[in-house]
């Protein structure tokens, strides 16, 4: 495992306060399960068909219509336990929250309150180089999304699209253990990664697929060590939701703000009333959308059109035998076996895809000269050009193919460079090309030789300064570059420079 000191959190302080102000965050997080029928139905879950084109009779509540689990949705949600380190619950059970709105077709979301399927797990957030926290997992429970209300299409008319009613979703609820903005934003991303690792949800914040609700309170300076004595979750002060954030950005942004908002209603006497908030980023607020005073009044009740479910420990054991490499662990894994940085195992597992592409190009090559390749020139041209790894022009092979040129000594740096551009955009074999282009570097030292000899015979008075400054030998290095194409070997050349002007 990765060699990291885990520190307690530590709380963001607001500043231009009366008082010192601590911030507590939880989040609630909602990721849509990665499957293709719905959690109690078989209509769809394609994102950007026709509005209402991915509805089943069950997704429309049609009377007499009964939810049938989907097993492959439950073994999603056991996976994703899993790989947090959670608790696999053998039992749990549906609820039925009842609330009304125009895109709940039945007047309830089936959800799971008392018996989720995952208990306690852990996140485990680098928040800086070889610094680690925990975040503590209180849950996840599986339960279908509601549609989506559309109010911009007509000025005296809404709309609703049923595709996303009855998608399965894990909303993944951590304990208040984050304590700034950064952190929260931290969270997200390392959640966000070990669930496409995993392959339980594709983390598409853009599309709705992953959406974080966020508690916000706060409270005076050591009323967070109270709460971890006691549990006593007064101590942390009312807490406001913001409701479906879907950038890492703006839930920094959202967060700040509404932690200087609850400052300035308890700094001037009020108090802060718990409730539903949006964040608007145009204006870079918050605004109430509904009172939290009835939370309670959702009217839970077990679902009576779904028995408890009741799973075997012989299939969570085998599921968890088909776990791949987890971040962490990859991360560890890239640094002891090709001696990367830190910085550079980051960047190389932040997805799989990136993940797969080093470690095909590095096989059986230098593993940093991989990772440079891979991080700066690779990733560089790829975000210059506005592609994806997946779209990349060159594949491992041809770049290893570069990497093993450079290391047998057949190419120098600066060709390699130009060897780089050329299967970038017109592709081949970088071994023929070097053959086939007269690219392959000059080592034949006897040449080196005469071309040294040359440019001091032809530059007396250049000679007899660099004899004064050894820094002016660089001169003499570029001028044998420029007259041999920039084939000479490098290392080769120095040397034999170096030699000359000593004589």
């Amino acid at each position: 495992m990765l060699d990291l000191t885990y520190e307690l959190p530590k709380p963001k302080v607001i500043a231009g306060a009366k008082h010192d102000w601590e911030l507590v965050i939880g989040l609630e997080i909602h990721a849509q399960v990665s499957s293709n029928a719905k959690l109690f139905s078989g209509a769809s879950t394609t994102f950007g068909a026709e509005p209402n084109s991915n509805v089943s009779f069950v997704d429309a509540a049609m009377p007499g219509m009964l939810p049938v689990i989907n097993e492959y949705c439950v073994e999603q949600a056991v996976r994703t336990g899993l790989g947090l380190n959670a608790e696999i619950n053998l039992y749990s059970a549906f609820d039925r929250k009842n609330y009304f709105y125009p895109d709940l077709p039945q007047g309830y979301q089936i959800s799971q309150l008392y018996h989720p399927i995952v208990g306690e797990g852990e996140v485990l957030v680098e928040m800086a180089e070889g610094v680690a926290r925990n975040v503590r997992i209180e849950r996840i429970h599986l339960e279908q999304d509601a549609g989506k209300s559309i109010h911009d299409m007509d000025p005296n008319m809404s709309f609703v699209d049923l595709n996303r009613t009855g998608v399965a979703l894990m909303e993944i609820v951590s304990k208040p253990d984050i304590r700034g903005p950064e952190e929260a934003a931290a969270y997200v991303t390392k959640l966000r990664q070990i669930l496409r690792y995993l392959g339980t949800c594709d983390g598409n914040m853009q599309s709705g697929s992953m959406r974080a609700d966020v508690n916000v309170s706060v409270c005076r300076q050591g009323q967070y060590e109270k709460y971890q004595e006691t549990q006593d979750f007064s101590h942390l002060g009312t807490r406001c939701e913001l409701k479906n954030m879907n950038s890492m950005r703006f839930i920094q942004m959202a967060i700040d703000y509404e932690a200087r908002r609850q400052i300035a209603i308890l700094e001037d006497g009020g108090t802060v009333d718990q409730e539903t908030r949006l964040y608007d980023a145009d204006k870079n607020e918050t605004r109430s959308m509904r009172s939290k005073e009835e939370a309670h009044d959702y009217r839970y009740f077990p679902c009576p059109d779904l028995l408890p479910l009741e799973i075997e420990q012989e299939w969570v054991d085998d599921i968890a035998k088909t776990l791949p490499e987890l971040p962490d662990a990859k991360k560890a894994r890239f640094i002891k076996d090709f001696g990367l940085s830190d910085y550079d195992a980051s960047v190389l597992t932040a997805d799989t895809v990136s993940a797969g592409f080093f470690e095909a190009t590095a096989e059986g090559r230098d593993g940093k000269l991989a990772a440079n390749w891979v991080i700066n020139e690779l990733f560089g041209r790829l975000k210059k050009d506005e592609k994806d790894i997946t779209d990349s022009p060159i594949n491992p092979d041809q770049l290893g193919g570069i990497i093993a040129l450079i290391t047998k000594g057949d190419i120098s740096g600066k060709i390699a460079k130009d060897l780089f551009e050329i299967v970038y955009t017109e592709g081949g074999d970088p071994a023929e090309i070097v053959d086939a282009r007269g690219m392959k570097q000059v080592t034949d030292t006897g040449a080196i030789e005469a071309a040294v000899d040359k440019i001091i015979a032809e530059n007396p008075a250049q000679v007899e300064k660099a004899k004064q400054n050894p820094k002016l030998a660089g001169w003499f290095v570029g001028q044998v570059m420029k007259a041999t194409g920039g084939k000479a070997n490098p290392k080769a050349v120095n040397e034999i420079i170096a030699k000359k002007l000593a004589q």
